[in-house]
């Protein structure tokens, strides 16, 4: 071959009291309990009472003391939902269970704790959305070709297509078997070429000042490389002659 450059409030009603203490690393805080005409009532209906009607106060921050009570922080501070609506703003800092406070917790009281608890919810919807929406597709399993003449054609056709590169299996196939039998190591000593000292070498049959002008990136640099030598001698043969498919010959 020649050489070519992408959420009723309960009426207020006395109740007796006991207590409940609840230790922890040495300090006890206790918690109003209903008596026992209503001992099967859950403390959460006892507490209920808490709930002010009035307007909610300004949100500020509230730091508890021994003795304090969930109830007792709501009622005093008017705080609108009652002690249920205090527990639920502050739950990331009070944990899983409203009767166990710790002295020296900080809970944020008012408005300001549900738009907190508000912005909380929000900020984990749209990091669960945005998990969901880029989440990693597995990529996709990497073409595989054999180790042969076959794998090797087709292998360039793909490059071929990926740059535009015209031609088909049978006309690729045909040159092949007209250049090189199919031997991949094949290269001539005998012709004009090989006299200049640039031998025709590979599939088929590319001289070195050819395979370089033509060579197609991403592909080996050595011209003896099956894939390599087809994709540059095909290269070659659209620039010359429309596509190998139309050599039927020498070239």
């Amino acid at each position: 071959m020649p050489a070519k450059g992408k959420h009723r409030r309960l009426k207020s009603r006395s109740l007796s009291r006991g207590i409940i203490a609840a230790g922890t690393g040495g300090a006890a805080l206790v918690l109003p309990l209903i008596g026992a005409n209503a001992a099967a009532a859950a403390p959460a209906d006892s507490l209920q009472a808490g709930a002010a009607a009035k307007p909610a106060a300004a949100a500020k921050t509230y730091v508890v003391a021994a003795g304090d009570s969930l109830s007792a922080i709501a009622k005093e501070h008017s705080l609108s939902g009652g002690w249920k609506k205090l527990y639920q703003d502050n739950r990331s800092v009070l944990g899983d269970n409203p009767r166990l406070i710790h002295p020296g917790v900080k809970l944020t009281l008012g408005k300001k704790a549900a738009e907190k608890a508000d912005a909380s919810r929000a900020s984990a919807e749209r990091a669960d959305r945005s998990e969901r929406t880029t989440a990693v597709k597995p990529a996709a399993a990497k073409k595989s070709y054999t180790n042969d003449l076959d794998g090797w054609i087709k292998e360039s056709l793909d490059i071929m297509a990926e740059r535009g590169i015209p031609g088909t299996y049978e006309g690729i196939h045909r040159n092949i078997m007209r250049e090189s039998s199919g031997n991949p190591l094949a290269m001539n000593n005998w012709d004009i070429n090989a006299q200049n000292g640039v031998p025709s070498k590979g599939l088929l049959q590319v001289i070195k000042p050819t395979f370089d002008a033509y060579h197609v990136p991403g592909t080996s640099t050595d011209s003896f490389d099956p894939v390599a030598n087809i994709t540059a001698a095909c290269n070659y043969a659209a620039d010359r002659y429309g596509s190998i498919d139309n050599v039927n010959g020498p070239y």
